[in-house]
């Protein structure tokens, strides 16, 4: 598979194969994923409505999916805001590093699984916009 612009937020279409027992979407790494998955965690029981709080990573890259329900990812590279509504499980949103993300307008009941490419790291974690605006001119320069 040939990934697009690995420096933009972008969605990626999962294969999916329909059985009418009901469909089955994959992900593999370094084939439908551009980067060897380290970490998996979910985010489920948000409040109708709810948001998680925003921030960016210095170095990790994400690959977010709505396993269930729906919800946006609101992702701001510095100068631009993008909202990408998630709501099919076989449709995923690639995240850069150096990239300020934010999820809500979550549905009831409502699954979001994100795969990172690296483990936790607290230190990587930019939880101030303003920290984050001033880091990512540095790193255009």
């Amino acid at each position: 598979m040939e990934f697009d612009d690995l420096q933009q937020a972008h969605l990626i279409e999962l294969p999916k194969i329909n059985d009418p027992r009901g469909n089955l979407t994959f992900i593999e790494s370094g084939q439908d994923v551009p980067f060897k998955v380290m970490r998996n965690y979910w985010i489920y029981d948000v409040p109708s409505g709810m948001w998680r709080d925003g921030h960016a990573f210095g170095h990790q890259q994400e690959l977010i999916l709505a396993l269930s329900g729906s919800f946006d990812v609101v992702v701001n590279d510095g100068s631009h805001e993008t909202v990408f509504h998630l709501a099919r499980p076989q449709i995923a949103l690639f995240v850069p590093e150096m990239t300020w993300r934010h999820i809500d307008n979550f549905s009831t009941n409502s699954v979001a699984l994100i795969l990172t490419s690296t483990l936790y790291d607290p230190d990587d974690y930019i939880a101030n916009f303003e920290q984050f605006k001033s880091l990512k001119n540095q790193h255009n320069e």
